[in-house]
Protein backbone atom coordinates (compact mmCIF):
# COMPACT_ATOMS: atom_id res chain seq x y z
CA UNK A 1 0.00 0.00 0.00
CA UNK A 2 1.59 3.14 -0.84
CA UNK A 3 -1.74 5.51 -0.18
CA UNK A 4 -2.05 6.95 3.12
CA UNK A 5 -5.35 8.35 2.13
CA UNK A 6 -8.04 7.03 0.77
CA UNK A 7 -8.53 7.08 -3.38
CA UNK A 8 -12.07 6.50 -3.63
CA UNK A 9 -14.16 9.96 -4.47
CA UNK A 10 -17.60 10.46 -3.01
CA UNK A 11 -20.22 13.15 -1.46
CA UNK A 12 -19.70 16.95 -3.46
CA UNK A 13 -16.63 15.82 -4.99
CA UNK A 14 -17.75 12.56 -6.77
CA UNK A 15 -19.02 14.76 -9.95
CA UNK A 16 -16.86 17.27 -10.01
CA UNK A 17 -13.43 17.37 -12.39
CA UNK A 18 -11.90 20.27 -9.70
CA UNK A 19 -9.78 19.77 -6.73
CA UNK A 20 -10.65 21.70 -3.15
CA UNK A 21 -7.50 22.98 -1.83
CA UNK A 22 -7.30 25.17 1.45
CA UNK A 23 -4.53 25.23 4.61
CA UNK A 24 -5.71 23.57 7.65
CA UNK A 25 -4.73 24.07 11.14
CA UNK A 26 -7.15 21.80 12.60
CA UNK A 27 -5.03 19.31 13.93
CA UNK A 28 -7.68 16.33 14.49
CA UNK A 29 -8.46 16.76 11.07
CA UNK A 30 -5.03 16.02 9.94
CA UNK A 31 -4.87 13.54 12.03
CA UNK A 32 -7.70 12.00 10.88
CA UNK A 33 -6.55 11.68 7.10
CA UNK A 34 -2.97 10.75 8.14
CA UNK A 35 -4.62 7.95 10.48
CA UNK A 36 -4.62 5.45 7.22
CA UNK A 37 -1.22 4.77 7.32
CA UNK A 38 0.20 5.46 10.60
CA UNK A 39 4.11 4.76 9.59
CA UNK A 40 4.33 5.92 5.93
CA UNK A 41 2.75 9.05 7.52
CA UNK A 42 4.89 9.30 10.25
CA UNK A 43 6.72 12.76 9.41
CA UNK A 44 3.56 14.72 8.91
CA UNK A 45 2.45 13.14 12.20
CA UNK A 46 4.99 14.36 14.05
CA UNK A 47 4.36 17.46 13.13
CA UNK A 48 1.30 17.80 14.92
CA UNK A 49 2.88 17.79 17.71
CA UNK A 50 3.38 21.02 19.76
CA UNK A 51 6.92 22.57 19.15
CA UNK A 52 6.47 21.65 15.34
CA UNK A 53 3.09 22.27 14.51
CA UNK A 54 3.69 26.27 14.68
CA UNK A 55 6.62 25.29 12.04
CA UNK A 56 4.15 23.72 9.26
CA UNK A 57 1.84 24.09 6.36
CA UNK A 58 -0.82 21.48 5.59
CA UNK A 59 -2.63 21.77 2.88
CA UNK A 60 -5.80 19.38 2.13
CA UNK A 61 -7.06 18.59 -1.45
CA UNK A 62 -10.54 16.76 -2.26
CA UNK A 63 -11.33 15.95 -5.55
CA UNK A 64 -12.37 12.99 -7.73
CA UNK A 65 -9.36 10.75 -6.87
CA UNK A 66 -9.99 11.15 -3.03
CA UNK A 67 -7.96 13.29 -0.78
CA UNK A 68 -4.12 14.25 -0.68
CA UNK A 69 -2.26 16.29 2.06
CA UNK A 70 1.02 18.31 1.66
CA UNK A 71 3.24 19.32 4.73
CA UNK A 72 5.72 21.98 4.16
CA UNK A 73 7.83 22.25 7.24
CA UNK A 74 10.92 24.61 9.29
CA UNK A 75 11.36 23.52 12.24
CA UNK A 76 13.70 20.28 11.37
CA UNK A 77 15.37 21.95 8.50
CA UNK A 78 12.89 22.64 5.00
CA UNK A 79 11.23 19.63 4.59
CA UNK A 80 7.99 18.62 2.56
CA UNK A 81 5.97 15.68 2.56
CA UNK A 82 3.40 14.69 0.03
CA UNK A 83 0.43 11.86 0.86
CA UNK A 84 -2.71 10.85 -0.77
CA UNK A 85 -4.34 10.84 -4.32
CA UNK A 86 -1.24 11.53 -6.83
CA UNK A 87 -3.35 14.29 -8.63
CA UNK A 88 -4.20 15.77 -5.40
CA UNK A 89 -0.84 16.13 -4.84
CA UNK A 90 0.07 17.65 -7.93
CA UNK A 91 -2.99 20.34 -7.39
CA UNK A 92 -1.63 21.34 -4.27
CA UNK A 93 2.21 21.48 -5.54
CA UNK A 94 0.91 23.86 -8.44
CA UNK A 95 -0.13 26.22 -6.17
CA UNK A 96 1.78 26.11 -2.78
CA UNK A 97 5.11 24.36 -3.86
CA UNK A 98 6.96 25.88 -0.37
CA UNK A 99 10.41 26.84 0.33
CA UNK A 100 13.11 27.25 -2.48
CA UNK A 101 14.84 24.16 -1.47
CA UNK A 102 13.95 21.64 0.81
CA UNK A 103 14.29 17.35 1.79
CA UNK A 104 11.53 15.40 0.43
CA UNK A 105 11.50 13.43 3.34
CA UNK A 106 8.01 10.95 2.58
CA UNK A 107 6.24 10.90 -0.72
CA UNK A 108 5.01 7.50 -2.25
CA UNK A 109 6.70 6.55 -6.21
CA UNK A 110 3.12 7.69 -7.98
CA UNK A 111 3.86 10.83 -6.63
CA UNK A 112 6.96 11.34 -8.62
CA UNK A 113 5.61 12.95 -11.96
CA UNK A 114 3.67 15.64 -9.68
CA UNK A 115 6.84 16.16 -7.70
CA UNK A 116 8.88 16.86 -10.65
CA UNK A 117 6.38 19.11 -12.55
CA UNK A 118 6.89 21.32 -9.78
CA UNK A 119 10.75 20.52 -8.46
CA UNK A 120 14.01 20.07 -10.16
CA UNK A 121 14.25 16.36 -8.33
CA UNK A 122 17.98 15.23 -7.03
CA UNK A 123 19.71 12.55 -4.65
CA UNK A 124 16.34 9.93 -5.32
CA UNK A 125 16.40 7.35 -2.82
CA UNK A 126 13.98 4.57 -2.74
CA UNK A 127 13.21 3.38 0.55
CA UNK A 128 11.05 1.22 2.36
CA UNK A 129 9.30 2.09 5.69
CA UNK A 130 9.32 -0.56 8.65
CA UNK A 131 7.73 0.14 11.97
CA UNK A 132 7.47 -1.95 15.61
CA UNK A 133 4.60 -1.62 18.01
CA UNK A 134 5.09 -2.43 21.86
CA UNK A 135 3.04 -5.69 21.04
CA UNK A 136 5.60 -6.60 18.10
CA UNK A 137 9.08 -5.64 19.62
CA UNK A 138 11.98 -8.10 20.60
CA UNK A 139 14.26 -6.48 22.14
CA UNK A 140 18.02 -7.25 22.21
CA UNK A 141 20.47 -7.10 25.47
CA UNK A 142 23.83 -4.93 25.08
CA UNK A 143 26.01 -2.44 27.03
CA UNK A 144 24.95 0.32 25.59
CA UNK A 145 24.91 3.83 26.73
CA UNK A 146 21.99 7.08 26.59
CA UNK A 147 23.99 9.45 24.85
CA UNK A 148 23.48 13.46 26.27
CA UNK A 149 24.28 16.65 24.74
CA UNK A 150 27.82 16.59 26.05
CA UNK A 151 28.17 13.68 23.94
CA UNK A 152 27.56 15.74 20.51
CA UNK A 153 31.39 16.05 19.54
CA UNK A 154 31.95 12.06 19.73
CA UNK A 155 28.70 11.64 17.49
CA UNK A 156 30.44 14.01 15.19
CA UNK A 157 33.42 12.11 14.55
CA UNK A 158 31.53 9.06 14.35
CA UNK A 159 29.87 10.30 11.38
CA UNK A 160 32.43 12.08 10.04
CA UNK A 161 34.47 8.37 9.95
CA UNK A 162 32.81 7.99 6.16
CA UNK A 163 34.00 11.47 4.41
CA UNK A 164 31.18 13.74 5.41
CA UNK A 165 30.87 16.73 8.06
CA UNK A 166 28.57 16.16 10.61
CA UNK A 167 27.30 19.19 12.62
CA UNK A 168 24.59 17.94 15.50
CA UNK A 169 24.84 20.49 18.26
CA UNK A 170 24.41 19.46 21.99
CA UNK A 171 20.78 20.62 21.55
CA UNK A 172 19.87 18.87 19.18
CA UNK A 173 21.46 15.22 21.12
CA UNK A 174 19.63 16.34 24.24
CA UNK A 175 16.12 17.16 22.96
CA UNK A 176 16.21 13.90 20.77
CA UNK A 177 17.11 9.77 21.56
CA UNK A 178 20.13 8.82 21.22
CA UNK A 179 22.51 5.84 22.30
CA UNK A 180 25.64 4.84 21.57
CA UNK A 181 28.29 1.70 22.48
CA UNK A 182 31.56 2.41 22.75
CA UNK A 183 35.14 0.79 22.76
CA UNK A 184 36.74 2.17 26.21
CA UNK A 185 36.26 6.14 25.44
CA UNK A 186 35.48 6.11 21.71
CA UNK A 187 31.97 5.63 19.88
CA UNK A 188 32.04 3.12 17.80
CA UNK A 189 28.04 2.92 17.17
CA UNK A 190 25.26 5.29 17.37
CA UNK A 191 21.06 5.37 16.74
CA UNK A 192 18.85 7.87 17.27
CA UNK A 193 15.71 9.57 16.32
CA UNK A 194 14.55 11.89 13.53
CA UNK A 195 11.01 12.90 15.51
CA UNK A 196 9.63 12.10 18.83
CA UNK A 197 5.79 12.96 18.55
CA UNK A 198 4.73 10.54 22.40
CA UNK A 199 1.04 13.17 21.77
CA UNK A 200 0.66 11.85 18.72
CA UNK A 201 1.95 8.27 19.72
CA UNK A 202 4.71 7.86 16.93
CA UNK A 203 8.44 8.50 16.47
CA UNK A 204 10.89 8.04 13.85
CA UNK A 205 14.34 6.32 14.37
CA UNK A 206 17.30 7.71 11.85
CA UNK A 207 20.81 8.29 11.72
CA UNK A 208 22.04 4.65 12.51
CA UNK A 209 25.37 4.34 11.65
CA UNK A 210 28.47 2.05 12.99
CA UNK A 211 32.45 2.48 12.68
CA UNK A 212 33.24 0.01 9.43
CA UNK A 213 36.28 -1.46 12.07
CA UNK A 214 33.28 -2.54 14.42
CA UNK A 215 30.44 -3.87 11.67
CA UNK A 216 28.93 -7.12 11.30
CA UNK A 217 29.20 -7.34 15.20
CA UNK A 218 25.35 -6.74 15.90
CA UNK A 219 26.26 -3.22 17.31
CA UNK A 220 23.59 -1.49 15.37
CA UNK A 221 21.12 -4.04 16.07
CA UNK A 222 21.81 -2.99 19.87
CA UNK A 223 21.76 0.66 19.74
CA UNK A 224 18.13 0.75 17.67
CA UNK A 225 16.96 -1.48 20.21
CA UNK A 226 17.99 0.62 23.08
CA UNK A 227 16.12 3.80 21.24
CA UNK A 228 13.38 1.59 20.38
CA UNK A 229 12.45 0.49 23.60
CA UNK A 230 12.47 4.20 25.34
CA UNK A 231 10.46 5.69 22.43
CA UNK A 232 7.98 2.52 23.31
CA UNK A 233 8.17 3.17 27.46
CA UNK A 234 7.79 7.19 26.60
CA UNK A 235 4.58 6.17 24.97
CA UNK A 236 4.58 6.15 21.41
CA UNK A 237 2.76 2.98 20.31
CA UNK A 238 4.10 3.08 16.80
CA UNK A 239 8.20 3.52 15.82
CA UNK A 240 9.12 4.08 11.95
CA UNK A 241 12.10 4.16 10.43
CA UNK A 242 13.48 4.14 6.56
CA UNK A 243 15.77 1.41 5.45
CA UNK A 244 17.41 0.87 1.69
CA UNK A 245 15.41 -2.26 0.79
CA UNK A 246 18.66 -3.49 -0.89
CA UNK A 247 20.57 -3.56 2.86
CA UNK A 248 20.02 -7.18 3.23
CA UNK A 249 21.80 -6.59 6.91
CA UNK A 250 19.71 -3.70 8.17
CA UNK A 251 16.72 -5.62 7.22
CA UNK A 252 17.48 -8.79 8.96
CA UNK A 253 18.50 -6.04 11.84
CA UNK A 254 15.34 -4.28 12.23
CA UNK A 255 13.15 -7.46 11.59
CA UNK A 256 14.93 -9.43 14.44
CA UNK A 257 13.59 -6.18 16.70
CA UNK A 258 10.49 -6.89 15.41
CA UNK A 259 10.53 -4.00 12.82
CA UNK A 260 7.73 -4.97 10.02
CA UNK A 261 7.91 -3.42 6.47
CA UNK A 262 5.62 -1.54 4.75
CA UNK A 263 4.53 1.02 2.23
CA UNK A 264 7.56 1.95 -0.16
CA UNK A 265 9.03 5.78 0.14
CA UNK A 266 11.17 8.41 -1.92
CA UNK A 267 13.20 10.83 -0.41
CA UNK A 268 14.44 12.90 -2.55
CA UNK A 269 16.42 16.85 -2.22
CA UNK A 270 13.82 19.57 -3.97
CA UNK A 271 14.71 22.87 -5.85
CA UNK A 272 11.71 24.77 -7.00
CA UNK A 273 11.38 25.12 -10.85
CA UNK A 274 9.58 28.49 -10.50
CA UNK A 275 12.38 30.19 -8.04
CA UNK A 276 10.38 33.40 -8.14
CA UNK A 277 7.11 31.45 -7.42
CA UNK A 278 5.48 33.82 -10.54
CA UNK A 279 3.65 30.63 -11.84
CA UNK A 280 2.15 29.44 -8.55
CA UNK A 281 1.21 33.27 -7.45
CA UNK A 282 -0.76 33.25 -10.67
CA UNK A 283 -2.42 29.71 -10.48
CA UNK A 284 -3.62 30.50 -7.05
CA UNK A 285 -5.36 33.80 -8.20
CA UNK A 286 -7.43 31.98 -10.73
CA UNK A 287 -8.02 29.25 -8.54
CA UNK A 288 -8.87 31.49 -5.61
CA UNK A 289 -11.51 33.17 -8.12
CA UNK A 290 -12.91 29.71 -8.91
CA UNK A 291 -13.39 28.62 -5.07
CA UNK A 292 -15.32 31.35 -3.86
CA UNK A 293 -18.48 29.35 -5.70
CA UNK A 294 -17.03 27.01 -2.81
CA UNK A 295 -16.30 29.14 0.10
CA UNK A 296 -13.83 31.50 1.56
CA UNK A 297 -10.32 30.10 1.56
CA UNK A 298 -11.03 27.42 -0.57
CA UNK A 299 -8.71 27.28 -4.12
CA UNK A 300 -10.37 25.17 -7.39
CA UNK A 301 -7.62 23.52 -9.89
CA UNK A 302 -9.59 21.68 -12.87
CA UNK A 303 -7.38 18.60 -12.40
CA UNK A 304 -8.45 17.44 -16.34
CA UNK A 305 -7.58 20.91 -17.50
CA UNK A 306 -3.95 20.56 -15.76
CA UNK A 307 -3.37 17.08 -16.66
CA UNK A 308 -3.43 17.86 -21.03
CA UNK A 309 -1.05 21.03 -19.58
CA UNK A 310 1.55 21.93 -17.61
CA UNK A 311 0.99 20.10 -15.11
CA UNK A 312 0.65 17.22 -16.90
CA UNK A 313 4.37 16.97 -17.96
CA UNK A 314 6.79 14.33 -16.71
CA UNK A 315 9.99 15.90 -16.18
CA UNK A 316 13.01 14.92 -14.99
Amino acid sequence: MTDTLPRHASGPHAANPEYLVRQSRDWRELERWLADDRPFAAYALGHLEWGLFEWASFWVAEGPQGTAIVMHAGALGATTVTTGAPQGVRAILSLHPGARRSYLSTASPEHMPALRDAYYVRDTLSMTRMSVTTASFRGVEGTVRRLRGRDAFKINALYATEGGPSHYTAETIERAVYYGMFDGDRLVSVAGTHIVAPNQGIAIVGNVFTDGAYRGLGLATRVTSAVTHELLERGCAEVALTVDPGNTPALAAYSRLGYRPGAGVVEARLERRDLFGIGPALRRRRARSHGAAYGPDIEAVDVWERAGGELGEDRS
